[in-house]
């Protein structure tokens, strides 16, 4: 399929700078008329490209968006599960320090009352020793 000279030889001037990819489509259809100006596509005997198989669809990637989306799934699921994991471990942390806690209050109890008793053992042995002399 060839264009005939003068079909599409438009400027971005003529349109009223239209974007880059109306741009990239004038050049296209600009540069086809030129080779039919210098005969170099002879009507009929070459098949050239159409503008949609020249310039690639805006979805022409959809393929590698959804395998991004998908692996960004997988990553936020993993990144979701070390969280709780970490929050689960925060807590476990938590209730052993309050039962160290706890037991180091009960054995500090413990040890008062181990001297107290020392202490009466202490005083009854000086009695004892000074009723024995």
């Amino acid at each position: 399929m060839c264009f005939l000279p003068g079909t599409m030889n438009h400027s971005s001037q003529d349109t009223g700078s239209p974007g880059i990819h109306e741009e990239g489509r004038l050049y296209v259809v600009d540069s086809i008329n030129d080779l039919n100006k210098l005969n170099l596509c002879p009507s009929g005997s070459q098949r050239l490209f159409s503008l949609e198989e020249k310039i690639p669809a805006p979805h022409a990637n959809s393929g590698n968006h959804s395998l991004f989306f998908v692996g960004l799934i997988i990553v936020l699921m993993v990144s979701l599960a070390l969280v709780s994991f970490v929050i689960f471990l925060v807590v476990q942390t938590g209730s052993r320090m309050d039962d160290v806690s706890r037991r180091l209050t009960a054995e500090g109890k413990d040890i008062d009352d181990l001297k107290k008793i020392n202490n009466m053992i202490v005083k009854r042995l000086a009695e004892l020793e000074s009723q024995q002399n």
